[in-house]
């Protein structure tokens, strides 16, 4: 059935009573992303059960067939048949920093010439130390920032290469997902302030070594992959963690109770450090059999938070939306990096928090924010999805929130507005 319109601000749902929900959320895009290009690069085809389907992985499964393998994406289970990259492509990142970081350095791999875009948005996300790294292993690269073009010459001779990772660790898992491919693999060495986000470079280790790849990750600050073949595996996705912020979130602000389905025991997705925040602020947090259980605090007060975010900053706008609705002040640490993401998220989340009546102060790597009086108005969203779940988020708590351009979820959640209001809906007909 297709869905009606989605207004345009469109008017956040409000939480008028404890919200009840069991939600099963797509899949994860970090890990279907780099599942499918490990999948093109392997020695035969494979099977991605549960992808995520979204704008961001669509737009992966583009780039890898434009480069010459083919990614039937027609079920729920997507079959990635490796091919020779041969000839010239055009990829067309959109907003997806994982297509823009993770495809060029395969690309490399190319006897053609591959031309990158995307989005306006997207050409002031940082990209020039990975160019800057395949220029020093040998590639031909023109230009500096999106729109830029790799000439590929069928083969990387790979070797070290240093990188600053500080600004994301996207960087270096880039150079680790093709450097199994380059003739000497690669040795990937960072020099800089510390690299955000190390979850996900385990996570793009774990996976290397799940296809039979030589990882060394036993010094600081310095990755090695061998050189040999990248094996076929077919692989089951996770939910996506971090998508599970606004659902869960839902259970803290309304006193409700909120089940995400299948959450998994061990995973290296940064959105697992969910419950060790939400227990912070007050929550009650446990595993249930049907994955994992929040609900909100027994006494009804919101806790706010001292805590450093460096390593999961992508959960910062979810979780300042909830410090701005808490009963005692906040203090964000660790995440200047989120300010080269989609927006500058400190400087969007200070300024759309603040125009709603929170009381934020913004610092150079961090959030202030201090218990304050609410109201509603017109929260925008830079085209980011992370920005939109804090739209949602104080909309559940405040009255007359309009979250501009909400559809902007489809980055990595299609259809999030209906979804997200049927949780009120389901409330409200119990």
């Amino acid at each position: 059935m297709k869905q009606p319109p989605i207004a345009d601000p469109w008017p956040a749902p409000r939480a008028t009573a404890p919200i009840s929900a069991a939600v099963a959320l797509p899949g994860s895009k970090s890990l279907t992303n780099r599942a499918l290009l490990l999948a093109a690069i392997s020695d035969g085809p494979s099977a991605v059960a549960r992808a995520l389907r979204s704008r961001d992985t669509l737009l992966m499964a583009g780039a890898l067939t434009a480069l010459g393998a083919h990614v039937d994406t027609a079920g729920a289970d997507w079959v990635v048949t490796p091919g020779v990259f041969a000839g010239d492509a055009v990829v067309d990142c959109g907003l997806a920093g994982t297509v823009m970081r993770f495809v060029p350095p395969v690309a490399a791999l190319s006897t053609g010439t591959v031309a990158f875009d995307g989005d306006e948005h997207m050409r002031q996300r940082p990209i020039g130390e990975i160019l800057g790294a395949l220029r020093a292993l040998g590639v031909e690269v023109t230009g500096g920032a999106l729109p830029f073009t790799l000439h590929g010459g069928g083969s990387v001779a790979g070797g070290t290469v240093v990188v600053d990772a500080s600004a994301s660790s996207q960087f270096v898992s880039a150079l680790l997902l093709a450097g199994a491919r380059y003739e000497r693999g690669i040795d990937v060495r960072h020099s800089g302030a510390p690299v955000p986000s190390l979850p996900h470079i385990e996570m793009t280790i774990d996976m290397l070594r799940e296809h039979g790849v030589s990882v060394d990750d036993s010094e600081p600050d310095r990755w090695t992959v061998s050189p040999g073949p990248v094996k076929a595996v077919d692989r089951a996705i996770e939910p996506d963690l971090s998508n599970a912020a606004p659902f869960l979130a839902l259970a803290a602000l309304s006193g409700g109770r909120v089940v995400v389905r299948d959450w998994p025991r061990t995973t290296t997705q940064p959105g697992d450090d969910l419950r060790t925040i939400l227990a912070a602020m007050g929550c009650v947090v446990e595993y249930v059999e049907e994955g994992l259980s929040v609900t909100g605090p027994p006494d009804g007060t919101l806790l706010g938070l001292e805590m450093d975010l460096h390593d999961v900053g992508e959960l910062t706008p979810a979780i300042a939306a909830l410090c701005a609705l808490a009963s005692t002040p906040s203090h964000l640490t660790g995440i200047g990096h989120i300010r080269g993401h989609e927006t500058d998220r400190l400087a969007a989340l200070a300024r759309e928090l603040g125009s709603l009546g929170a009381d934020v102060t913004e610092e150079l790597d961090g959030l202030v924010i201090r218990p304050a009086r609410l109201h509603g108005g017109v929260f925008h969203t830079y085209a980011d999805h992370r920005m939109a779940h804090a739209g949602v988020i104080i909309g559940a708590a405040v009255d007359g929130v309009l979250v501009e351009n909400v559809t902007t979820t489809s980055k990595t959640f299609t259809d999030f507005a209906p979804f997200w209001a049927a949780q009120f809906a389901a409330t409200q007909e119990a």
